[in-house]
């Protein structure tokens, strides 16, 4: 499985339109609007490193209001259970 956050920059006042996008789109776990120097935030799942790079490439890159995105690949995590 290969997982990764990707950080989004939208056109101005884009990140609505691309959020709603994001959550159609296969593999998008969870996606968030965000304050800094990304607009929008995603998690992404796929079964291996070539799909992962289809959905962000093909999928989150080409949608429409999106300037640029910088993705961080996950190579090792826990999962926090509730404390």
């Amino acid at each position: 499985m290969a997982e990764a956050f990707v950080l989004i920059n939208t056109e101005v006042g884009g990140e609505n339109e691309v959020l709603k996008a994001l959550i159609g789109i296969e593999g998008v776990e969870e996606a968030y609007i965000v304050y800094g120097v990304y607009d929008v935030v995603a998690k992404v799942r796929a079964p291996d490193i070539e799909s992962l790079k289809t959905i962000v490439t093909t999928n989150i890159r080409k949608l429409p209001k999106v300037k640029s995105t910088l993705t961080m690949i996950v190579v090792e995590g826990k999962k926090l259970e509730n404390r």
